[in-house]
């Protein structure tokens, strides 16, 4: 086999958000870039680009028009009380979420702003919380939907991109799957790897790990950005805490299969320190998708707060673990049931409002931008065109007319016969007859009328509080739910400038890490926990900071 050799001054390992940004902003310091990846070029853009494209700011025009009063000192207060930083090694990822929470409140939004990035006008509320002030969650609505989902947040940095190409100052190199960083006398100097054979893999479909040739790369600067393992189930597994319980014997797999971790110990063995390996970020609300693109392909349900969540036995979750509250809490909880799945119960009236399914391919209004679709999807009577075909084609999801019906085949459906039938018509029950006054001691019936309060919640996001058995709402619906690997936490340890430290918190000349390889910044810019609208963003402001900092 050849070897080829290439030289830049910035080399890109990983062609996600991240990536786009540190390149895009290594050319506008005039530098020559390289830029690498093991997929074909398809798949330029990476997650992102499969994204809801939901984004974290603070106090920004769309809250303040919603009516929502925000501030940099409510959302540091929410920051620090969701992470839960507790570790020494947290030194740096406070620093990073610190100067993160900085950039939200101030320059992230004009910056996308004039790259031609739009935001929906409706600011969704994730994470809610529930425990108090000084708990993780939300206090207020900071979710916001960029105009064009995740395609629209990767476009202007793969213009930028590909305009670098066409000027000659950036090459693109995709099938080149980095197995080495060559170091020299401590520094790293560039990446050697393997050149695998060309494919015509669709986004996001598998492709072929076939060797037809080697590469070797110099460079002056290198940005691991090649993000983290959520499609390698061996590796989440090997990685999951105690704190989550055991980990599942199945899930579903929120990202393509070329999320495999592979760069995580090729960076090791450069000397970079990895850390929060145990932090890791998977939802519970997976679907099978019924035309799957990557393998195990599972979709997640963003949920409104209306819908009654019971375990594989038909318990119950407690409070304040309802839809949309607390993802982490949640996921320990449940897998402490020792099984792998849970149920909502729930009527179409609750699905056409409250259900909306993450990923641009979900989403062809905001995706594509089409106001009419987006009229006629999300305020017209009915469930959006992709939750309907989940509903008709999904292998999770149960329609009947009456409580009983639905309870049979329930119980019918693969792991079903762990339900306690009984049980469950009582919840059902007695949460319906907690709807026929004004007054209730159930917690979560009080949180949503309360939420309805919310211009954003009561127009499209929270139905009108009503009896799930009610022939009027229905006919009831119940899904099955799974677990849905997505993002990991941790990663490369870096400062604010992106340098990859050493087990001894030295820079190591040369290496640098962006985006979910660095754990979104300082390897765990979230904790424990996340914010939502924080992935994106992460990358977004890790790959400016990485790319800005290995350019000068």
């Amino acid at each position: 086999m050849t070897t080829k050799t290439l030289s830049a001054d910035v080399l890109v390992i990983g062609w996600g958000l991240a990536g786009l940004v540190a390149a895009s902003e290594a050319l506008d310091a005039g530098k020559r870039v390289v830029i690498v990846d093991q997929e074909p070029r398809t798949n330029l853009g990476g997650q992102a680009w499969w994204s809801f494209g939901g984004l974290f700011f603070v106090d920004s025009p769309e809250q303040r028009r919603m009516g929502i009063r925000d501030s940099l000192a409510l959302a540091t207060q929410d920051w620090f009380g969701t992470a839960g930083f507790d570790r020494p090694e947290d030194e740096w990822p406070r620093r990073w979420a610190e100067a993160y929470l900085q950039f939200a409140a101030g320059e992230k939004r004009a910056w996308l702003r004039e790259r031609g990035v739009g935001f929906f006008p409706v600011v969704g509320w994730a994470e809610r919380g529930g425990y108090g002030a000084l708990g993780p969650g939300n206090s207020v609505p900071r979710f916001h939907i960029t105009w064009g989902t995740g395609p629209g947040i990767v476009a202007p940095f793969a213009a930028a991109v590909e305009q670098g190409e066409r000027d000659g100052h950036l090459t693109v190199l995709p099938r080149h799957r980095v197995t080495e960083l060559a170091t020299t006398d401590g520094a790293v100097t560039g990446a050697r790897g393997s050149i695998l054979s060309s494919s015509a893999a669709e986004r996001g479909v598998p492709s072929s790990r076939d060797v037809i040739g080697d590469f070797d790369i110099t460079a002056a600067a290198t940005i691991v950005s090649s993000g983290g393992i959520g499609g390698n189930h061996d590796l989440v597994r090997a990685a999951w805490p105690s704190r989550l319980g055991t980990p599942p014997e199945h899930m579903l797999t929120g990202v393509p299969a070329y999320v495999d971790g592979s760069m995580q110990q090729v960076s090791a063995a450069a000397g970079a320190r990895l850390i929060n390996g145990d932090r890791m970020w998977h939802y519970v609300e997976g679907i099978t998708n019924w035309d799957p693109v990557w393998p195990s392909h599972g979709i997640r349900i963003l949920p409104g707060p209306s819908s009654l969540w019971v375990d594989a036995t038909g318990t119950r979750l407690p409070g304040p673990l309802y839809p949309g509250f607390d993802t982490l809490g949640t996921l320990a909880h449940l897998r402490r049931t020792g099984h792998d799945h849970s149920w909502f119960i729930t009527s179409r009236q609750i699905v056409e409002k409250e259900f909306a399914l993450s990923g641009s391919e979900q989403n062809p209004d905001l995706t594509g931008k089409d106001v009419g679709l987006l009229l006629r999807s999300r305020l017209a009577k009915g469930p959006t065109g992709p939750v309907q075909a989940f509903l008709d084609e999904g292998e999770d999801f149960i329609v009947e007319n009456d409580l009983d019906s639905l309870l049979e085949q329930m119980q019918q459906h693969p792991g079903g016969d762990l339900l306690d039938i009984d049980h469950v018509r009582r919840e059902v029950v007695a949460r319906d007859r907690e709807m026929e006054n004004d007054f209730t001691k159930d917690a979560q019936i009080g949180m949503l009328r309360s939420m309805r309060g919310y211009r954003g919640d009561r127009l499209i996001r929270t139905a009108a509080p009503h009896r799930l058995q009610d022939p009027a709402a229905g006919p009831m619906i119940a899904v099955k739910l799974h677990v849905l690997t997505r993002k990991s936490l941790g990663g490369i340890t870096t400062d604010l400038d992106g340098r990859a430290l050493d087990a001894d918190g030295a820079p190591i000349p040369g290496l640098y890490a962006a985006g979910e390889a660095s754990g979104f910044g300082g390897g765990g810019v979230h904790g424990y926990r996340a914010l939502e609208g924080t992935f994106l963003g992460g990358c977004l402001f890790s790959g400016r900071q990485t790319g800005r900092a290995a350019s000068r």
